[in-house]
């Protein structure tokens, strides 16, 4: 699906056709339309392939008069009542008429900036148009860091009501939303620290300042991601070490049950067995016998605490 977007008296409107100074959104195309963007409209097809690559990587690259720019992006998705983060790459392409952005799946990022969650955007300024855009991609990832630590301290409260391997395998989704967050940013700040330069991309004084303060909200989400995986990785071993000992105490208490067990069952084989010279031949005696010894056993195993 391509769609052409322009910003008009300060508004970003839809347009049926390409202008100049516009900005091109490309969601999931097809063989056709990837086609159309090649021959029609000049953009490389090196570039929009590895833009519709599930694992290509954060970078930025230069072709003739096309900057092409990988940026991961976070992205959530639902599935019953679980909640699933990851990332996806989002492929800029930054020509001298033209931005075009292109992904496999629609973003709530490109979704709120046609909403017009971004003031004062305008997409003739395509530098500013791209470090807005980073901007509002390292937002949104602080935001669902912020979501993953609250919905991993409800999790949390649920195990300490009830060990299920359901909260279990929740935490360990977190886990790796948070280890595939963590290692997005860092392909994104170094990404941003090559823009930075001013080698690949020309920036403007006021675009210096923007970019400084995307790769401020980059750092923070870097720093926010570690800390929430440390405390993730240590309250997922707490838990287990938790259950590991709970193990134990089960079977500490199934071992003093069956070794109570064993005694006059023990006993009572001694009687059944068609020998002769065996004390006190009579059934109360093998009774009481094996009642006094398991009674004392008992006794001996309580005072050591393996009922406890």
């Amino acid at each position: 699906m391509i769609n052409f977007y322009k910003t008009i008296d300060g508004k970003l409107e839809i347009l049926q056709e390409i202008e100049n100074g516009c900005w091109i959104n490309v969601v999931d195309p097809t063989s056709d339309e990837i086609s159309e963007l090649c021959e029609k409209y000049g953009f490389e097809k090196d570039f929009i392939m590895s833009a519709l690559d599930e694992e290509e990587t954060s970078h930025i690259d230069k072709e003739d008069d096309q900057t092409f720019i990988i940026s991961d992006v976070p992205y959530v998705q639902n599935e019953g009542e679980n909640i699933y983060y990851s990332t996806i790459p989002l492929g800029i392409i930054v020509s001298s008429q033209h931005i075009l952005t292109i992904s496999l799946k629609e973003t709530v990022i490109i979704r709120e900036i046609i909403e017009g969650s971004i003031k004062n955007i305008n997409t003739s300024f395509k530098t500013q148009f791209v470090l807005y855009l980073q901007l509002k991609i390292a937002s949104k990832y602080l935001l669902y860091l912020k979501q993953i630590d609250r919905l991993s301290k409800y999790v949390e409260k649920k195990l300490h009501q009830s060990m299920r391997n359901k909260e279990l395998i929740q935490l360990l989704d977190l886990r790796k939303s948070l280890v595939f967050f963590s290692t997005s940013l860092k392909a994104n700040e170094a990404t941003l620290e090559k823009m930075m330069r001013g080698r690949v991309i020309k920036l403007y004084e006021e675009d210096q300042d923007l970019l400084e303060d995307v790769l401020i909200e980059v750092k923070q989400a870097i720093e926010m991601s570690t800390i929430y995986s440390n405390v993730l990785s240590g309250t997922m071993d707490a838990f287990a070490s938790i259950i590991s000992n709970n193990l134990n105490i089960v079977m500490k208490v199934l071992t003093s049950i069956t070794i109570l067990m064993a005694i006059p069952t023990m006993i009572a084989s001694f009687y059944g067995m068609n020998v002769k010279d065996l004390p006190l031949p009579y059934t109360w005696f093998p009774l009481a016998f094996a009642g006094v010894v398991t009674l004392i056993v008992g006794i001996i195993l309580w005072k050591k605490g393996m009922f406890k």
